[in-house]
């Protein structure tokens, strides 16, 4: 249930296409469901425009088809973030209608084609190759969240030609994610560049002084250009969404 299709509820009934006891059953799955590991939170879409996104990392691939089965049970798409290998073949296996992104490790059931509700593009870049996989949970969980998305890949400060060469890219976009890691001074580049929002992701990718991701957070958090704000490490899937309610506003 979303905003959308509770307003076409509402009008059904109005109109008498829908009886009353239909649409309060329908309206009795709000505001979440509970299965026997989670409270599912099926009202989500309705307040905060986005519906619930399950994280897989902690959880096995049985938790996750449970949590799935109640969200298809109640009329929603399912999108899962950190699936593995493992577990996407086990998802796959049970419910083949679920798609998985090896790169992204993003799973999800839904249609192949999300109609576009941002107001322009979401511009994903990613420093290195090696921050690749964090870039590519934003551009997925973007897309799926209904905006036009564009990666610009390996264009960090150490060939700054290369991110140059793409700057009439970078000021098409209505919001930018920027994805870095070892001294993570990318986003503070780009802020100076351009007048948009620029939120900048972390990873957890350099040597020992880049302390997992703590040193381009640092970094990002200090950083001189005025419209960068800040995720947190590797969140990839939280800048999507931080940049999804930016573009519909």
């Amino acid at each position: 249930m979303d905003a959308a299709r509770l307003r076409a509820l509402l009008e059904e009934v109005r109109d008498g296409r829908v009886d009353l006891e239909a649409a309060a059953d329908e309206l009795s799955r709000l505001p979440f469901v509970d299965t026997s590991i989670a409270r599912i939170d099926t009202h989500r879409a309705v307040r905060q425009g986005i519906p619930e996104v399950v994280y897989g990392k902690q959880k096995t691939a049985e938790q996750i088809l449970e949590i799935a089965r109640a969200l298809r049970d109640a009329g929603q798409e399912v999108l899962v973030t950190r699936v593995d290998a493992e577990k996407a073949a086990v998802l796959r296996e049970a419910m083949p209608e679920f798609e998985w992104d090896e790169v992204s490790s993003l799973a999800w059931i839904g249609p192949e084609e999300v109609p576009i509700r941002g107001k322009g593009p979401i511009i994903v870049v990613s420093a290195g190759s090696a921050d690749l996989p964090v870039a590519a949970e934003a551009v997925g969980v973007a897309k799926r969240f209904g905006n036009e998305v564009q990666l610009l890949q390996d264009v960090g400060v150490a060939g700054l030609h290369r991110l140059l060469a793409s700057l009439d890219d970078l000021r098409r976009a209505r919001v930018l994610i920027v994805v870095a890691g070892m001294e993570g001074a990318l986003p503070s580049v780009i802020g100076g560049l351009i007048d948009k929002p620029v939120i900048a992701v972390p990873t957890s990718i350099g040597y020992g002084a880049a302390l997992e991701g703590l040193t381009p957070l640092l970094g990002m958090l200090t950083s001189c250009a005025s419209n960068v704000t800040v995720v947190n490490i590797d969140n990839g899937f939280g800048a999507a969404h931080v940049a999804t309610l930016i573009n519909r506003l």
